[in-house]
């Protein structure tokens, strides 16, 4: 494999285009996709729009005249079609980790007489924070089960109010199977709450074809939402009515203007709103959204499939005996769109290849992170990275000093 061949692929891949959508500066690789997306080139000239026009001109009269106040139901029927919910099951609000806490919060209150919410130990932190979280305030009459990936399965019975697991993890990548997991839930009549934070955008999801019940999931990884995009959640229309949020806030409403003095939740997903709708964050989110309109996902995920089989290729062939472990799924199905590589001092290394231009992540205790966003990065990308990243390891140049002072986002 060399540079050239990577440069046929791309002349040849079908989304090769698409690059031209987003903000990718001269001389960086960027690889990290997977925890922040690239900007899209018209959310610039979007949200100059909304700050000028809708908020300078049109001032209050935005919230009618622009569509403001539509903007959560609106984009989230565009997300729904994503993630392979049906219209009215997804509302954009608020973070993922409180959508995440308002679902298990509602998910408890339906399964009286089940005390457990049952997850993997190695979930992403957050997720079991705010599980913890919840129980605790609940007084002890609820608590989390930690069991090991595999025991998944087995650890379910009539107990379990609700199975809480994030799609593709975090830290390997490593997919979970949506419909068997579910089906083996539903058996024993617990509910299950997936997060798609890593999945969305990356890998094609069928909520519906599933029997998903509840989910969750961020607007700034593979949708380009930009920094803290506001986040969405999913609840399947059969459960929508019974489904009560613990932020009973004015958005959440039935009528939100006619200020009763008691709380009335409105009907469907409305009801999972809790304060005012941030416009511009919104609009942002919408418009990367929207760019997903024109593209096939399944080819986005061939592509993703192949960025990460042509990485770990590389990887395997010129970085031998330099101390990295490939950590994340050799197999493509079984791999979101990052891959993982272990190395004793991986938050050294990855300083050095940022400080090249060559950016990815690292997260504790000793994985460099790389992700592979099909609408942006080039096989071309994957080649020179690789090839950098030898150089660092081969140079020993992750050794200087400064390289060990962790900074604050790592």
């Amino acid at each position: 494999m060399d540079r050239e061949t990577c440069l046929s692929f791309d002349r040849q891949d079908p989304l090769t285009a698409v690059r031209e959508e987003f903000v990718v500066p001269d001389g960086v690789i960027y690889l990290d996709g997977n925890s922040l997306g690239a900007l899209p080139r018209q959310t610039v000239s979007r949200l100059n729009q909304v700050i000028a026009e809708e908020w300078g001109d049109g001032l209050i009269r935005s919230w009618n005249d622009a569509h403001w106040i539509e903007a959560p139901a609106r984009i989230g029927d565009k997300i729904a079609r994503l993630i392979g919910a049906g219209p009215g099951e997804v509302i954009v609000a608020d973070s993922t980790s409180v959508n995440l806490f308002k679902l298990l919060a509602g998910a408890l209150r339906l399964q009286s007489g089940r005390h457990f919410i049952l997850t993997e130990a190695a979930n992403f932190p957050t997720d079991l924070y705010v599980a913890e979280g919840l129980t605790d305030l609940l007084g002890g009459h609820h608590a989390v089960r930690l069991v090991e990936r595999g025991q998944l399965e087995a650890a379910v019975d009539g107990s379990v109010a609700v199975l809480m697991l994030t799609h593709v993890d975090y830290a390997s990548g490593a997919i979970h199977d949506m419909r068997r997991l579910t089906a083996a839930a539903h058996k024993y009549g617990a509910l299950v709450l997936w997060d798609l934070s890593h999945s969305a955008g990356a890998v094609p999801l069928d909520l519906k074809a599933c029997e998903v019940d509840l989910a969750v999931g961020c607007g700034y990884k593979y949708l380009n939402g930009g920094p803290g995009a506001p986040a969405y959640l999913f609840i399947a229309t059969a459960l929508q009515d019974a489904m009560r949020s613990p932020l009973s806030g004015w958005m959440g409403h039935a009528a939100p203007f006619a200020f009763e003095r008691d709380y009335r939740p409105a009907a469907g997903m409305a009801r999972q709103l809790a304060g005012t709708p941030p416009v511009l964050s919104m609009m942002a989110l919408e418009m990367a959204v929207d760019l997903w309109s024109g593209i096939d996902q399944r080819e986005a995920r061939r592509k993703s499939m192949a960025l990460g089989d042509l990485f770990i290729r590389l990887v395997d062939e010129t970085c031998r005996d330099l101390g990295l472990e490939v950590a994340s799924p050799r197999s493509a199905e079984d791999r979101g769109s990052h891959v993982s590589l272990r190395h004793k001092e991986a938050y050294r290394v990855m300083r050095a290849l940022i400080d090249r231009g060559v950016i990815g992540d690292f997260r504790t205790p000793d994985l460099l992170r790389f992700g592979f966003a099909a609408l942006y990065t080039r096989y071309v990308d994957v080649f020179d990275a690789v090839r950098c990243l030898r150089e660092v390891l081969a140079s020993r140049s992750w050794e200087r000093p400064d390289y060990a002072q962790r900074l604050s986002v790592t």
